[in-house]
């Protein structure tokens, strides 16, 4: 994630175009490079007992899958020109050539294409088509479950679709909001009240809310508490947890902006207190960094 707000955030500051890409049935892609046997799929002709088939291409349900499809996309971006990026390898691809920029974002069959000129980057998409099956989905709006918005000031991100299903999730789209997420100095370490009978729907509810801290920093610590206690979690961290989903009800388009006024400076910010954590005795850190005056991590 720190990789996409990073990508957005310089595509925002340059004001570079982003489009969307939509790989169809992805894992067909793939070509094997190893021997694989399945059944004889049912409503064939066997011919002799214990018949089987070998497989050229990869399909959906192998564990090969993902890697051969990765494996021929990768090789069809390094043959146009890409290079892939050395800090976050099987996701980021850029291109330099003269005066043209490209830089690609590949999560399994969605892709984010970013670029200083339209013609290259009309040129690459074309390319694309040629290669694989492709759907142009157009300007960037919707990825991963981050809603993409532009403005003037530059570009929006927010997950209020995402915030809200967690709201419907557990039912409470008709409580009453709250001012903040957790109480102050609450010690959810030493609780004694009795185990969460339903522990699964405790780490589901954590889980969704750790996905979107990643547009609402405001709940991280929050999250971080609660997420001590997947184990064996209580009462008072579900009732903790559920208070972090009222104060979502208050404003659940809230999210990040990346700013188009950048310098594209990075900067990193860190401050912690003195062993106030009560189960652990220990110092909370927390930190920020930020890319010019957008915040990517």
């Amino acid at each position: 994630m720190v990789t996409v707000q990073t990508f957005l955030a310089v595509a925002a500051a340059k004001d570079w175009e982003l489009h969307q890409m939509d790989v169809h049935n992805v894992f067909l892609h793939g070509d094997l490079t190893e021997e694989v046997y399945m059944k004889i799929p049912p409503g064939f002709e066997q011919g002799r007992h214990g018949q089987v088939c070998r497989l050229r291409k990869s399909l959906y349900g192998l564990k090969q899958a993902p890697r051969c499809w990765f494996a021929k996309f990768a090789d069809a971006l390094r043959q146009y020109g890409f290079v892939q990026s050395y800090s976050d390898y099987s996701f980021l691809f850029t291109y330099f050539r003269k005066t043209t920029r490209l830089n690609v974002l590949v999560y399994v069959d969605d892709l984010i294409i970013s670029g200083n000129n339209r013609a290259d980057i009309a040129a690459f998409k074309d390319y694309l088509h040629m290669c694989f099956h492709m759907k142009d989905l157009g300007k960037l709006k919707y990825f991963l479950g981050i809603e993409v918005g532009r403005n003037p000031e530059g570009i929006f991100l927010c997950q209020r679709k995402y915030a809200l299903d967690i709201i419907s999730e557990i039912g409470l789209l008709g409580s009453k909001p709250v001012a903040f997420p957790m109480e102050q100095n609450q010690k959810l370490g030493l609780s004694t009240s009795p185990e969460l009978v339903d522990g699964e729907k405790y780490r589901r509810l954590v889980g969704r809310l750790l996905y979107l801290a990643f547009t609402r920093p405001d709940i991280f610590f929050a999250v971080h508490v609660l997420s001590q206690f997947l184990q064996r979690p209580k009462e008072e961290h579900w009732l903790t947890a559920l208070r972090v989903v009222r104060y979502l009800k208050g404003s659940p388009g809230q999210g990040v902006l990346l700013k188009l006024d950048n310098s594209l400076e990075l900067q990193g910010w860190c401050d912690s207190d003195w062993a106030t954590c009560p189960t652990t005795r220990r110092s909370v850190t927390g930190w920020i960094v930020f890319l010019g005056s957008s915040p990517v991590s």
